[in-house]
């Protein structure tokens, strides 16, 4: 026998089921994708503290490494590149990407392959041993380092060479390439500490955003758009308002003895019969106190034009729910999640490594504090504030 409420209805129970095994496999695929990353962070914050690489992992390598020198990494499918364009790449930074974007095996443009070989990743250099000789970058002579966010390619600039260079890998390998550079260029200028308190800051946010199990649906909750549906609701309400108007324009109220003088109107001759007039019984109806005349002098209401609005504080941004404007104020490091529904923002977005920025072709970029800010957007035109 099937469960009923109160009221006897069983579609309260069927809808209660159907939500809760709803809201379960939400929070299921959240939760498991909560710990995924909880996971990932957890690794690379033990590997930040306790990884310093190996000084057995250079022998048998075509290299001498350096006294002191140890191995943090090594790869022997990689290609060497250049830039035909050499620009200004921004300097290093020590920061860590818990989410590596998507990449696509492909070089970006205006960037050439020109040697391929064996990538050492050292404590002292990044070292690309190729069939046409030795290609090397020592981490005290780095001024610009630039990961592409949408290709498997990292390019380095140096002091002792003219032309922008990296290394191309598989996109599998990347993302323990990067963080591992990272790891070594902190230990090249004794940064380590500030990778992990990085790492300890994001594994905090992380688990403030925990996702939380829904409350369990009753069928008290149950309505009756759940049983009838809202375009159903929609159609009864829309008839609900038709019908009455459509009953009141058909049948008008008028006063009493109109239809009759608008027959006997009608059919009116020019000799007509006179007939008795037809007298409506008298009503005397009581009169009211007549209001006393009141001398004012009607002020004329300004039209909607003339009423002054006031100017909401934006000075140029587009409207927005985070009041973010050009006026002054913070510079924004996180941005809201929705910021790309009420600002134009440029292609990977989220890759960027700066603070909000609007570009000269109208673009929001996270490149704010970069040498090559809103490069391939007409360059850097002013700070988004908070």
């Amino acid at each position: 026998m099937a469960m009923t409420n109160s009221t006897g209805s069983t579609w309260r129970y069927r809808w209660a089921h159907r939500q809760n095994e709803r809201r379960l496999r939400l929070f299921h695929a959240a939760d498991e994708a909560w710990r995924r990353r909880d996971e990932e962070l957890r690794r690379l914050r033990s590997l930040a503290a306790s990884f310093h690489g190996s000084a057995d992992a250079g022998n048998g390598l075509p290299m001498e490494l350096a006294p002191g020198e140890v191995v943090f990494w090594t790869l022997p499918a990689a290609q060497l590149v250049e830039v035909r364009h050499t620009a200004v790449l921004p300097a290093p930074e020590l920061t860590v990407e818990p989410d590596p974007p998507e990449l696509r095996r492909r070089r970006p443009e205006g960037v050439r392959a020109v040697d391929a070989g064996l990538a050492v990743l050292t404590n002292r250099r990044l070292v690309l041993l190729g069939g046409r000789g030795r290609r090397d970058w020592a981490y005290g002579r780095m001024t610009g380092l630039s990961h592409d966010p949408g290709a498997p390619v990292t390019l380095i600039q140096v002091l002792d060479r003219r032309r922008t260079s990296g290394v191309m890998l598989s996109t599998g390998a990347v993302p323990d390439f990067r963080f591992k550079l990272t790891l070594a260029f902190a230990d090249a200028i004794e940064q380590r500490a500030a990778v992990v308190a990085q790492l300890d800051e994001l594994i905090g946010e992380h688990a403030a955003a925990r996702p939380v199990r829904a409350a369990i649906a009753t069928p008290g909750q149950a309505r009756i758009a759940a049983l009838v549906g809202p375009r159903v609701v929609a159609v009864g309400v829309a008839v609900a308002l038709i019908v009455p108007a459509m009953v009141f324009r058909s049948n008008p109220p008028g006063r009493a003895g109109t239809e009759m003088a608008s027959v006997a109107t009608s059919a009116a001759t020019p000799t007509p019969t006179p007939m008795p007039p037809v007298i409506a019984p008298a009503v005397r109806i009581a009169p009211t106190a007549a209001p006393e005349p009141r001398h004012t002098r009607i002020r004329p209401t300004p039209t909607p034009s003339r009423v002054p609005k006031p100017a909401e504080r934006r000075c140029g941004a587009p409207v927005n729910p985070f009041g973010y404007d050009f006026c002054g104020g913070s510079r924004i490091r996180k941005p809201a999640r929705g910021v790309c529904d009420w600002f134009d923002c440029v292609p990977r977005f989220w890759s960027g490594t700066g603070w909000l920025v609007q570009c000269r072709d109208g673009t929001v970029s996270l490149s704010g504090g970069q040498r090559n800010a809103c490069a391939g957007h007409l360059g850097f035109r002013r700070t988004v504030w908070s």
